[in-house]
């Protein structure tokens, strides 16, 4: 019994040590880190908001902009660099004219008749985006990863490479476009 015992003891530490051994993610020793975030991080919903925005052109969307944590306090403060760890995801939908409220609103003030003036969240658009700051799994980056996720799945890695190319133009920032809005 003593000598199973120090089998299968031995067994559980080779395995764990051919584990710890192994490189991550399946890449070869000297790969570099991806540079892409490939789950959706939990609860995010729930995160406060840091901004909204309208996009005009091909995006056409209206946006939230969330934040964890240590995204919301960093814009909070003001702080650059962004913190390690540091969450910021991005939700859009179509920016859709509201027939009710605009009826409404013309019933209440008919000088508002005609055109419309109410806009609301429309079906969601362009997917959910986020970016977490971690220097050094991120480093060909600035120091973030990138990631969208369209229907719960992840973009794939042509629409993902567009992502710090368009943020490096704002690097003063920590490459982040949103400001926070009090």
């Amino acid at each position: 019994m003593t000598r199973i015992a120090f089998m299968l003891v031995a067994v559980v530490t080779v395995a764990g040590v051919v584990a710890f051994m192994a490189p991550a993610h399946g890449r070869a020793d000297g790969e570099a880190a991806p540079i892409f975030v490939t789950t959706i991080p939990p609860g995010y919903r729930d995160w406060r908001l840091i901004s909204v925005a309208s996009e005009e052109g091909s995006l056409d969307d209206i946006r939230a902009v969330l934040g964890n944590d240590a995204g919301i306090k960093a814009h909070r403060e003001g702080k650059l660099p962004f913190p390690e760890g540091t969450i910021i995801v991005r939700i859009a939908w179509s920016f859709d004219s509201s027939r009710e409220n605009n009826d409404i609103f013309c019933k209440l003030n008919p000088a508002s008749c005609g055109h419309p003036q109410s806009y609301v969240a429309g079906p969601p658009k362009n997917g959910v985006q986020f970016m977490v700051k971690d220097s050094k799994k991120y480093a060909s980056t600035g120091g973030w990863g990138f990631a969208q996720f369209d229907d719960g799945k992840p973009a794939d890695e042509g629409v993902l490479k567009t992502c710090y190319p368009c943020h490096q133009a704002i690097k003063a920032r920590d490459f982040v476009f949103t400001r926070y809005a009090p």
